[in-house]
């Protein structure tokens, strides 16, 4: 009878044990989700910025069987197009000029029983790559100019603005700014969700400020760019 007794006593303290190891755990997970108690919200920052940079390629081909009288045209055309450039404010380290790309026709043809007029065609480019955004412009507006001089510039027949692109480089300087504008914008969503469910808004829990995005802001329009971020952030709620 003893020592049933003695086993008796253990059990109860074990069963009083594990009964206040329940509580404490249960206690735990009541805490654990009143501290996680948080509301997430997104912030959007938008700001349409004009391009910074201009690259032109003025591309042109010549035709010609005599490979020296070929080399000779692609000569003086190239002449005619920096001329025309530089009489119009562009500075010489605004332009390169590309080794021009010869196609032998003829051997192209080898398995054809097509003949060609021209054996030799020859695709060439000048690129102007410049901050003069504005002159670029009306530039490329102008090229028609080079016709009166026996050049003709190819481009994309489906795109007005042919194969000039704008890009905007000054991103570094409105990181700043657009990621405090979408950070309050996220605090002004959060606070309403707060208000909403009765309870205050505690700190910030964790904060991703997303990607800057940099896009045209309409295809007619492609020095013009919209500059976009989002920001998440996850807020405690406290009553």
């Amino acid at each position: 009878m003893k020592i049933q007794f003695k086993y008796a006593g253990e059990a109860l303290i074990l069963a009083i044990g594990l009964f206040l190891a329940g509580g404490a755990i249960k206690n735990g997970i009541v805490q654990f989700k009143e501290m996680d108690r948080t509301v997430t919200a997104k912030g959007l920052s938008e700001k349409e910025v004009k391009a910074d940079k201009v690259t032109w390629p003025l591309k042109f081909k010549e035709l010609g069987n005599d490979p020296a009288d070929l080399y000779e045209t692609i000569a003086k055309d190239t002449r005619i197009i920096v001329e025309f450039l530089k009489a119009n404010g562009i500075s010489d380290e605004e332009i390169s000029q590309a080794p021009p790309i010869m196609v032998d026709q003829q051997a192209n043809m080898s398995y054809s029983s097509e003949t060609v007029r021209y054996r030799y065609k020859a695709n060439c480019v000048v690129t102007v790559v410049s901050k003069n955004v504005d002159l670029v412009r009306k530039l490329v507006t102008k090229q028609a100019e080079l016709m009166r001089h026996g050049v003709t510039i190819i481009g994309n027949e489906y795109d007005d603005t042919g194969d000039v692109s704008y890009e905007f480089t000054g991103l570094n300087n409105i990181k700043p700014e657009m990621i405090a504008e979408a950070t309050k914008n996220a605090r002004k969503t959060a606070e309403r969700f707060a208000e909403d469910s009765d309870s205050k808004l505690g700190k910030i829990r964790t904060a991703d400020q997303g990607q800057f995005s940099i896009e045209n802001r309409d295809q007619n329009t492609p020095w013009l760019k919209n500059v976009r971020v989002v920001t998440t952030v996850v807020y405690y709620l406290k009553d």
